[in-house]
């Protein structure tokens, strides 16, 4: 698909967005959105985001942000979902389809997938701060921050966190009670 190709086919992708927003009936973040689209159909993720910002500028989506570690959520507004209402019929039956059938099964996976997240960030000193956390639901549930002194050290801690959470958190939980 090309960004420049005919006007319905443009449309049918952000009417493919709302629609999936829609269904899923929560707020949801870019990263989790394109995983769902990506399940439904093949997009570019470069004219994805373009089809967001198309979205956003027409305010049939919005985007918050829950607390400053958080990145942008995004939800569907009621102007959205009335646009929904009048343009659902540019996608095809058979995709309809398959997003019903499919989304469900996506979105768990996608909730456990993300629900372990790890990120660092470089400090004025040279090292960076490491925060780890367990989200659930997009609240976070646990959250632990730490100092490393190199980069290295700081994407080691970064990755042993994403590969080894689901036995470190309940064993950092026992620790503390």
């Amino acid at each position: 698909m090309k960004l420049t190709s005919d006007n319905e086919t443009l449309a049918e992708n952000k009417v493919l967005i709302l629609y999936i927003l829609n269904k899923i009936d929560r707020s949801i973040s870019n990263d989790e959105l394109y995983q769902l689209v990506l399940s439904i159909e093949d997009m570019n993720y470069f004219y994805f985001q373009q089809f967001l910002l198309d979205l956003l500028e027409n305010k049939y989506i919005e985007t918050y942000q829950e607390n400053e570690h958080c990145e942008q959520i995004y939800r569907l507004t009621t102007s959205g979902k009335k646009t929904l209402e009048l343009t659902k019929d540019l996608i095809p039956g058979i995709v309809k389809l398959k997003i019903d059938s499919t989304i469900k099964g996506e979105l768990k996976e996608i909730e456990e997938e993300v629900s372990i997240i790890s990120e660092f960030t470089p400090q004025d000193d040279g090292g960076f701060m490491v925060t780890c956390k367990v989200v659930e639901h997009n609240k976070t549930i646990f959250e632990v921050s730490t100092f490393a002194s190199s980069r290295e050290h700081a994407k080691a801690i970064s990755d042993n966190w994403k590969e080894n959470a689901v036995d470190i958190y309940p064993k950092m939980i026992h620790l503390l009670f």
